[in-house]
């Protein structure tokens, strides 16, 4: 992220956004996969729509799924649940069309001993201690605006609220440094007979103020369901896909993105694994007090065990030379898609947390890239 004075704005989605049960629905099948067979490839696609989701993809695996039963459970443990919503677990439309993985990626994939990379590309890692989470400041609140909906919803705070809804928060820098929340956008869908202004004073005080607090000012502007209505939600309202909130999954737009998506996909892909690799070096990197904010890039090509190009940048807010930052890197991180893997421990089915509230910055063990376990190490050897 530049420095000076601007606003910047991020995103983030509530789990019953379309697209969003489409990520979900494709990390769960691949969940279930990874449970029976680790060594399986996957590449699951689903798409949602009004009665229907429609599960795609190239699975090569010895695991048996019964995929409409993994669509229903992920349906009904997002919240649509009932008839009136147009789009319900019980009732929904499941089509499956799925093939193996094509044998001229395979060979590619399957090398010996090694794992070549599943695709050419290139991923972006980004960290920046700006937050506790190492995150833009305007993401972290967008995605806990969007998890505190779904508290509101689920424990019965704001029991007419449904599972569909986006958040957004524009935060004013100063000289790079976030100094507060200019605007604050709530989108929640809800059942039909709310009154709007309640709506939007219970929004405001249940969700926004215990989010945002400490970032609202007086001249914070707040859009809270700005067309006056939204009860019609979820895929009943726009159909969604796998993969097309990249953005919100990543770093809010903050710093580059190669363009893959991470759900339904098993970490030989390295649109998945190489992108949290990076995380994992940027994050180390500013927790051991090398920079304030980095970003990595790393690339690949198809059948090729070792990326083609690696990319350290940090904004010139090094405090050591960067062939220091560039060979540490190099020494202590693995970036062939097998290191990538062993050193994460990715072939774990813990994909289905990942769907929402983004793929970065969240506390959790499970998210073995999130850990800052080398940033002592690589402080020490630069001599910090």
């Amino acid at each position: 992220m530049k420095r000076g004075n601007f606003l910047f704005t991020s995103e983030s989605m509530a789990e019953g956004h379309p697209d969003k049960v489409c990520d979900r629905i494709s990390d769960s099948v691949l969940d279930e996969i990874l449970r029976q067979d680790k060594k399986a490839r996957v590449a699951c696609e689903t798409m949602a729509g009004m009665g229907f989701v429609i599960v795609s993809g190239e699975i090569t695996t010895k695991a048996y799924v019964e995929i409409p039963e993994v669509v229903r459970s992920v349906i009904r443990d997002v919240g649509y649940d009932r008839p009136e919503y147009g789009f319900d677990y019980n009732t929904v439309g499941v089509l499956t069309s799925i093939h193996s993985q094509s044998p001229d990626i395979a060979m590619g994939v399957s090398r010996g001993q090694e794992i070549g990379a599943g695709d050419q590309g290139m991923m972006s890692g980004y960290a920046t201690n700006e937050t506790p989470e190492y995150m833009p400041l305007t993401l972290v609140l967008a995605h806990k605006l969007a998890r505190r909906l779904e508290e509101v919803r689920k424990q019965k705070i704001l029991p007419y609220l449904r599972p569909d809804g986006k958040t957004q928060v524009t935060v004013r820098y100063n000289n790079g440094v976030p100094s507060h929340a200019t605007s604050v956008v709530v989108a929640a869908q809800h059942d039909p007979e709310v009154d709007i202004g309640e709506l939007r004073e219970d929004i405001k005080h249940q969700v926004i103020l215990p989010v945002c607090g400490d970032w609202l000012t007086e001249e914070t502007r707040y859009y809270i369901n700005n067309t006056g209505r939204f009860v019609q939600g979820g895929p009943v309202a726009d159909v969604g896909m796998t993969g097309r909130k990249i953005i919100a999954d990543t770093y809010g737009g903050a710093v580059g993105h190669g363009g893959g998506a991470f759900s339904g996909k098993d970490p030989t892909k390295v649109d998945k694994s190489a992108a949290y690799m990076t995380r994992y070096i940027a994050k180390n990197l500013v927790a051991a007090g090398l920079c304030d904010k980095c970003e990595v890039q790393l690339s690949y090509v198809i059948g090729i065990t070792q990326p083609l190009s690696m990319m350290v940048d940090t904004f010139g807010t090094e405090k050591t030379s960067m062939d220091t930052i560039t060979e540490l890197v190099e020494k202590h991180f693995q970036t062939s898609p097998k290191g990538i893997i062993e050193q994460l421990d990715l072939l774990r089915p813990i994909y289905s947390k990942t769907s929402c509230y983004g793929h970065f910055g969240r506390d959790d063990p499970d998210f073995t890239w999130e850990k800052t376990d080398l940033a002592d190490v690589l402080r020490d050897e630069a001599g910090q």
